[in-house]
């Protein structure tokens, strides 16, 4: 079964909107643990306008199942993992004023500097995914950088899919079965949602994570986050 990763960003953007610690974001890293979730992903900005450096320190002891560390290489990041030590550290070539991730790595034309960064971390025993765009050429440049995972970026198939473009999933599944011949772990995230999660994991061969944060806090607005997490793990079945 295909793990479910709950990003808890937004409940920090939640926290930070009237200062003090309501909600508190370990007490919800813990909840939807108990509810059921495999996954806690963070991703610490520079400006940390959500997830504080803070709050990945404050976290580790508290995340029991996998915890994924999610951002931009810059050495203040690398540090800060390299100190934590989390489950996986999954690279993100986001820039300081973007509001979300909005594209994966150029594998070929960033290649050293990858091979650099995911050898340090994999030497220190955390797992490394690179987030990619669907396309087989990155699938290719990122095998050679050494990196044990790649996360596929979904926003593409969510936008599509959400207009009725089944076949927007295509590349996905192209990449993916290149992935598994690759030897390269299967993750996958951004904009998936308890209305294309189902068919996206049903045509992603050897899928083995998905981390959701926005949609899946916006769902759980109206259904309950235990409810919303139990839907996840139904559909991921």
């Amino acid at each position: 079964m295909t793990k479910l990763s709950v990003n808890i960003n937004k409940i920090a953007t939640l926290r930070n909107s009237r200062g003090g610690d309501l909600p508190n974001v370990v007490a919800f890293a813990k909840d939807v643990q108990r509810f059921g979730a495999e996954g806690v992903t963070v991703h610490p900005r520079p400006d940390e306008r959500h997830i504080r450096y803070q709050d990945a320190y404050d976290l580790k002891p508290e995340v029991y199942t996998e915890y994924n560390i999610e951002g931009n290489p810059i050495p203040k990041f690398i540090d800060m993992v390299l100190e934590i030590k989390p489950t996986q550290v999954t690279l993100v070539p986001d820039s300081i004023d973007a509001i979300t991730s909005n594209a994966g790595w150029d594998t070929i034309k960033h290649k050293d500097f990858l091979v650099e960064v995911i050898k340090e971390f994999k030497q220190n025993g955390i797992r490394t995914s690179i987030f990619v765009d669907p396309v087989l050429e990155q699938i290719e440049g990122a095998k050679v950088t050494g990196t044990d995972r790649i996360e596929l970026y979904t926003e593409a198939f969510a936008h599509q899919y959400g207009l009725g473009n089944e076949s927007a999933i295509e590349p996905y599944t192209a990449c993916a079965e290149l992935a598994n011949r690759l030897n390269l772990g299967v993750n996958a995230g951004h904009d998936l949602s308890l209305d294309n999660i189902k068919f996206f994991k049903d045509h992603i061969p050897g899928l083995l994570e998905v981390s959701i944060g926005h949609a899946l806090i916006s769902e759980s607005l109206y259904l309950g986050v235990e409810n919303v997490i139990q839907m996840y793990l139904h559909k991921l079945k």
